[in-house]
């Protein structure tokens, strides 16, 4: 017996590149037949973005799009619109990232796939809320990072390079497609009491406003007593009326930061994060494996308020410690007294690393082809009674008669989508 949680749900992928596909891969990945709608003749755009050949699908699809089924589709044909009429009757979910007020354009709005499939669950992602006074404004991920906080309190607060920075991290794309993916499964166990689909908009804005949480609190703080004792400029500097830019410090009240190791010249993450914790049993533990007892009777440093104030001497001598270690040897040596301690990785370095291909952290897919095997990051969770499987992209429209014959077209049919344009152009490839 399968235990594939999303055995028998059918999905209808109407997204494309990788806030909308990041959230169908991973539905596929734990058994819902996924159905990838594709452009004739181009496909989704990431097909052919970043490409490592000009003969291959560029790995920034291949991420994205493992497991899934595609069919060449124009939509907007007669002939299409009664193919993708014939899939939303069929299917439990139907995901679209269009801009806004294209999918009604088109002629599939939530209120027309709710009257054809009244089951049928309507998964939206736009850039914003639709109250927003931003939500005219075309979204990208760096869009929706500097709306909702992140990049304003990201970087550095002074110096050359104090300016708000993006993080590297795809909060506003795949970000949005995990909390997509959540309500549209919140959305099943709700059909399963009441029998009818709900219409689930997911923005951008939003899924990064929700990583940032802890930034409204700083403000809450802030707005209260006018300062933030765990940031890096107190209590030497003036705070504005707004949460600043941190630098490394740690999001809550303990001292983090990150610090040079001995290799940093010729290794730019030869670094180490290491945390100072507030309570005093762990400040003693961090005091004996650094050999700095003597901040045991320093009242500059013995309580936590003291160390608050005297961060910067802190960050000094640290640093000037971990600068005579490589970052494995401080990690090694403080987590022997209960530090919280983690050497910096390199992209490199995780993906080098054999333990973490454990069929959830990172997997190895194999695509035919020239292609062959590629490297991803699998379904970030683990389920005790289910283990995914990870299959190869398809090739663009390499579903489509498979998908056509079982809605009841015919070979004769199936040739004529292909001449008249529904399905494939002169342009189709193999891709």
């Amino acid at each position: 017996m399968s235990t594939a949680p999303l055995q028998g749900i059918k999905i209808v992928d109407f997204t494309a590149v990788q806030s909308g596909p990041s959230c169908t891969q991973l539905l596929a990945w734990l058994g819902a037949e996924v159905i990838k709608i594709e452009r004739p003749g181009s496909g989704d755009a990431t097909r052919h973005e970043l490409q490592f050949d000009p003969d291959c699908p560029s790995y920034y699809f291949l991420q994205l799009n493992s497991d899934k089924k595609s069919l060449s589709l124009d939509a907007a044909t007669p002939d299409g619109k009664e193919v993708l009429t014939k899939l939303i009757k069929g299917c439990d979910i139907f995901v679209e990232n269009l801009h806004p007020g294209a999918m009604d354009k088109l002629g599939f709005s939530w209120e027309v796939v709710h009257k054809l499939n009244p089951r049928c669950i309507y998964g939206t992602i736009k850039g914003f809320p639709i109250s927003s006074k931003y939500a005219h404004l075309k979204a990208y991920e760096p869009v929706a990072q500097v709306t909702a906080g992140a990049a304003s309190t990201t970087g550095w607060w002074e110096g050359e390079y104090n300016i708000p920075t993006q993080s590297g991290a795809a909060l506003g794309d795949s970000n949005t497609g995990m909390h997509l993916a959540i309500g549209l499964l919140a959305a099943l166990a709700q059909r399963e009491r009441t029998g009818e689909g709900c219409f689930v908009y997911q923005s951008m804005h939003n899924a990064c406003l929700n990583l940032c949480r802890i930034k409204t609190r700083d403000q809450l703080t802030l707005d209260k007593i006018g300062y933030l004792t765990q940031f890096p400029q107190y209590p030497d500097q003036k705070f504005g009326d707004y949460v600043p830019r941190s630098g490394n410090q740690e999001g809550s009240g303990v001292l983090g930061w990150t610090y040079k190791c001995k290799n940093f010249a010729n290794d730019p993450n030869d670094c180490v994060y290491v945390i100072l914790q507030r309570d005093h049993k762990s400040f003693e533990k961090f005091c004996k494996g650094m050999g700095f007892e003597d901040w045991l009777t320093n009242p500059d440093f013995n309580t936590a308020d003291a160390r608050d104030r005297h961060k910067q001497a802190i960050y000094k001598r640290v640093g000037d410690w971990c600068a005579t270690r490589s970052k494995f040897e401080i990690t090694d040596h403080l987590a022997q007294f209960d530090v919280p301690v983690a050497p910096v990785l390199s992209t490199k370095e995780i993906m080098d690393d054999e333990t973490l291909y454990d069929g959830n952290s990172l997997v190895k897919i194999d695509q035919p082809g020239k292609v062959g095997e590629f490297v991803t990051v699998g379904v970030p969770f683990t389920l005790s009674s289910y283990q995914p499987t990870y299959g190869p992209c398809p090739t663009l429209g390499g579903n489509n008669e498979e998908i056509l014959t079982s809605l009841g077209y015919t070979k004769a049919q199936q040739e004529e989508f292909k001449k008249n344009g529904t399905t494939h152009t002169l342009a189709d490839g193999k891709m």
